[in-house]
């Protein structure tokens, strides 16, 4: 995930700075208890720029979804996992990672949109449906090596690779969950490694088998 930026003020433009800040800050104090002066004072912004850039607080919200999008994106697109040839490894690699980037300050490798829709799912729709696009299209994007590691694999299931990437997503929310509530990261890399295994199981790959392949290849 993103990190925060250690340096206060946030550099750049105005709005970059304020969804930066919206960025590090809603994960630390979730949406209800962010206030605009806190994103500003963040931001090193006046209110001024705050009310020039967004109408509300909420459509923040749905600009900081879109950007987190964005950049996310671009951090899993160069990621190392996309690296193994076998495409059963890649989605393997894919949790290893995830699991390799949870550490320090919870708020750190937490989700901004996944906290932000167990906030706002009911009361503001606009950002909920901002939240939802970012999770499910960066699930859409493991679809394809699911696909192509059930094929190679002769994977005949009443399971899809849209369903099984959905999955993953799941599993990784719900472990940000159990390490919001106790401040433990060993919880949800927990639940990435019960994951791996269940992914693995339907592949019908051997656990020790599938490790050593993938550490092979990650070497």
């Amino acid at each position: 995930m993103p990190r925060p930026t250690k340096q206060s003020p946030e550099r750049g433009d105005a709005r970059t700075r304020l969804l930066k800040a919206a960025r590090d800050v809603i994960r630390r104090k979730g949406f209800a208890a962010t206030s605009v002066d806190d994103l500003c004072q963040s931001a090193g912004v006046t209110k001024g720029a705050f009310f020039h850039h967004f109408k509300t607080k909420d459509a923040l919200g749905v600009a900081a979804a879109n950007f987190w999008a964005e950049t996310t994106s671009a951090l899993f697109a160069s990621a190392p996992y996309h690296e193994p040839d076998d495409p059963l490894d890649r989605v393997l690699a894919y949790l290893d990672f995830r699991k390799g980037i949870i550490g320090g300050e919870t708020f750190e490798y937490t989700c901004l949109v996944g906290t932000m829709t167990q906030e706002v799912h009911d009361s503001a729709p606009a950002i909920r449906d901002a939240c939802a696009a970012s999770i499910f299209g960066h699930a859409a994007t493991l679809e394809a090596d699911i696909k192509a590691a059930c094929k190679q694999r002769n994977i005949a299931a009443d399971w899809t690779a849209e369903s099984l990437a959905r999955h993953t997503q799941a599993v990784l929310q719900g472990g940000f969950i159990l390490a919001k509530a106790t401040g433990d990261p060993d919880l949800a890399r927990e639940s990435v490694d019960h994951l791996i295994r269940y992914v693995r199981g339907l592949f019908g790959v051997e656990p020790d088998t599938s490790e050593a392949s993938y550490k092979e290849r990650s070497t």
